[in-house]
């Protein structure tokens, strides 16, 4: 597989979804769009509430399941830690699920069951 802006190429196989050969698969990608969207969004939100992040560090760990005889993605879960300074951990926490709600790709992957867990470093 070769991405159109040459940021990634490489194996993509059924090998590299279901048996643990190298490559990266279509969980992996997913991932790292809801990641790296999520921390986007949040620095944005975050700066429209006054409060400029210094740092944002988030992964996305999707699980793939068996469900009715095949595979589905069955949850997201979305791990966030960000330096923040000035802002107290509940605001953090309400700008965190307002992001959640909101991030584009996060929105287009509301099927999917995606938990949140938001720390202030």
């Amino acid at each position: 597989m070769k991405l159109g802006s040459g940021a990634y190429e490489g194996p993509y196989s059924f090998q590299s979804r279901f048996e643990n050969a190298g490559g990266t698969n279509p969980e992996e990608l997913i991932g790292a769009a809801e990641a790296g969207c999520f921390s986007m969004a949040l620095s944005s939100n975050l700066e429209k509430a006054g409060h400029p992040a210094k740092r944002i560090s988030t992964t996305a760990n999707v699980k793939l399941e068996m469900v009715d005889g095949g595979p589905k993605i069955t949850t997201i879960d979305l791990q966030v830690e960000a330096t923040v300074p000035g802002m107290d951990d509940k605001t953090f926490q309400e700008q965190a699920e307002k992001t959640k709600k909101t991030c584009p790709v996060s929105v287009a992957l509301a099927g999917t069951q995606i938990k949140l867990t938001a720390k202030l470093a």
